[in-house]
């Protein structure tokens, strides 16, 4: 039995990867300040509940513990690396760190990404402090031998969310509420750029899959579905899913990027408007039966199940619901005076 520390453990992502390890029998901790704790009700689970930048509790609660594991979800700029490598240079044996695929170079060279892919993101900070972070650990890992693994995730959801494009700043509920309402709902670009959704059950297969795994030591790698869907099929399958006809409208990103309500230049310009289709070999060949086995249709029904039976899912947005409806007026008065002027 390995002891896996988990930093956060709450998130998307992350609960997933809590859930395997201790399905798969892993001695497991949390340390985060127990927000959500909640939601996971299994005695097996440890709990270190303190702040991570508390480094005084931190020490005290661990001691002299030292983990076959430290997955680090919640670290987005180099100097929490440079607080979490005191930490842990001397309490663990491999040390994951999440970084993004948001990460790789916008605009792309070639929409098959390998993890040779350049690292470049001119668009959104997120990406360029991940690009740092990874840098970092890189270099710990060269100069002190420090165990560091880095994986990059791409767009991973579960059954507490809708992954979608364009949403705004209290998740995607209100967008499904549009399409029950016989709303519009906005589609950047013409929907036709390719994309990559991956369940978190699928991502956790292969990131569990890193633990303790020699291999893994000093490289970098991504994990996501190998299905390819066009955004027009991912809003058509949430559409689907919800038992309503899609109303699409579709805006260009730049003309989205334009707004300064919500940063959608990162978001879309740095990440999403790109046709990104991801090479798997490498997780596949250090995870030796990987496969992600959730298409999208299939775990979107799920998830949306989900929402729709969990009203405190269902968080509204009217601001984001009257920012809709402007923009979508907007561009379709436009789009009208253009027509006229043919």
């Amino acid at each position: 039995m390995r002891k896996i520390l988990i930093i956060g453990g709450t998130g998307t992502i992350s609960s997933a990867v809590v859930k395997k390890a201790v399905e798969d029998g892993e001695e497991v901790f949390l340390l985060n300040r127990g927000n959500r704790i909640s939601i996971f009700n299994d005695k097996r689970i440890n709990h270190f509940n303190c702040d991570i930048n508390d480094t005084d509790t931190v020490n005290s609660l661990l001691g002299d513990t030292v983990f076959d594991v430290v997955a680090d979800f919640i670290s987005f700029v180099p100097e929490h690396l440079e607080r979490n490598f005191f930490l842990f240079k001397k309490r663990t044996k491999q040390y994951i760190f999440i970084s993004s695929a948001s990460a790789y170079q916008k605009p792309l060279g070639h929409y098959f990404i390998t993890e040779g892919t350049p690292l470049s993101n001119p668009y959104w900070e997120y990406s360029r402090n991940k690009i740092l972070c990874e840098e970092y650990l890189i270099n710990k890992y060269r100069a002190e031998g420090f165990p560091v693994t880095i994986v990059r995730p791409s767009h991973t959801y579960d059954e507490r969310s809708i992954p979608l494009g364009v949403h705004g700043k209290n998740g995607s509920w209100q967008v499904a509420n549009r399409m029950l309402e016989g709303k519009p709902v906005i589609i950047h670009g013409d929907g036709t750029s390719l994309w990559t959704m991956t369940h978190n059950s699928d991502f956790a297969m292969g990131f569990n899959g890193l633990f303790g795994n020699v291999h893994a030591i000093g490289e970098a790698v991504h994990i996501t579905s190998d299905e390819t869907v066009t955004w027009n099929q991912v809003y058509e399958s949430i559409a689907a899913a919800l038992g309503v006809e899609l109303k699409a409208v579709h805006v260009a990103s730049e003309f989205l990027a334009l707004s300064g309500d919500y940063d959608l230049t990162g978001s879309l310009i740095g990440d999403k408007a790109n046709s990104v289709v991801f090479d798997n070999s490498k997780i596949k060949r250090l995870v030796p039966g990987f496969c992600a086995k959730t298409r999208f249709d299939t775990g979107i029904k799920q998830t949306i199940e989900n929402v729709l039976s969990n009203k405190e899912l269902q968080i509204e947005d009217p601001e984001f619901d009257r920012w809709c409806d402007h923009l979508i007026s907007l561009y379709l008065k436009a789009s009208a005076d253009v027509r006229a002027l043919a």
